[in-house]
């Protein structure tokens, strides 16, 4: 069985995380909801709402970084997807296509998170994130209210 939950967020390399932000939040009417900076890797996470599920904007603040190289070598746009899993070291495992631990366990939202290692399906990068059924489905709207206009 698979762990996976619930998709958490959709993440996007970006350069400049306040112009991202205008035009999430200008330009489709979504919510900013937190942002944070994180040691390892270096990075600045910022969560739009998006009813059900996050985008997650990654900007590096490092230049020699994985994020900055990601940018440099493909430019601006989709980093990876994290689903939810009720435990980030066996979701990973799991969901790795030969069973590789993850390399890592990081954070974000202060909780924690890690990338499945090996092949990557489709070319997109998978993260897995801890599930948390209280904010993930109880406080969760799952939809956006309408703009009123």
């Amino acid at each position: 069985m698979k762990p996976i939950r619930r998709l958490d967020h959709i993440a996007i390399a970006v350069r400049d995380t306040q112009t991202a932000i205008a035009r999430f939040t200008q330009g489709y009417g979504l919510e900013m909801v937190v942002s944070e900076v994180i040691e390892r890797p270096h990075v600045r996470l910022t969560y739009i709402d998006c009813g059900n599920c996050y985008i997650q904007l990654v900007e590096p603040l490092d230049s020699d970084g994985p994020i900055a190289e990601f940018l440099d070598e493909l430019g601006e746009g989709l980093h990876h997807i994290c689903f939810g899993v009720d435990d980030v070291v066996a979701g990973a495992t799991a969901l790795a296509a030969d069973g590789s631990a993850p390399a890592a366990v990081g954070s974000g939202r202060g909780r924690p998170a890690a990338f499945v290692a090996g092949d990557l399906p489709c070319g997109v990068r998978v993260e897995v994130t801890e599930f948390d059924r209280d904010a993930d489905v109880e406080q969760l709207r799952g939809w956006l209210p309408p703009t009123g206009d």
